[in-house]
């Protein structure tokens, strides 16, 4: 039944914390299934297999999430005190964010929908 007071629950999952480098964008103006296209591409490669994969993708998604994975180093090299060369790419992940809808002006008064999707991209790395 119940496992404890909510304070109790909250307090056990925080003490939790996941400690390896990531980055995340939020409302990236590409959709998440050809973002996730991208970032199985590069699932499990080292950062600089990666980025040489990224660098010459021709894709949209390849640009925002190369950049992201340079902000992922950054943080793993200034926060954590990791060194570049032993990271690898544990995670990627991108969700479903909000998708702006827009209107299309069509033959004898119609309107057609259009959905414009954003997501919301997660690197997480880790050390060999």
């Amino acid at each position: 039944m119940a496992k404890g007071h909510r304070s109790q629950i909250k307090r056990e999952r925080n003490a939790n914390k996941d400690t390896r480098p990531k980055a995340k964008v939020s409302f990236a103006r590409v959709s998440p299934t050809k973002a996730k296209q991208v970032l199985d591409t590069v699932k499990g490669k080292d950062v600089a297999t990666a980025l040489g994969i990224l660098a010459y993708t021709p894709r949209k998604g390849a640009r925002v999430i190369e950049k992201l994975l340079k902000s992922a180093i950054a943080n793993a090299e200034n926060n954590n005190n990791l060194d570049p060369s032993t990271l690898y790419i544990a995670e990627c992940f991108a969700n479903k964010g909000p998708t702006m809808k827009r209107i299309r002006p069509r033959a004898q008064g119609r309107a057609f929908k259009i959905e414009k999707k954003t997501s919301h991209i997660t690197i997480i790395l880790n050390e060999r």
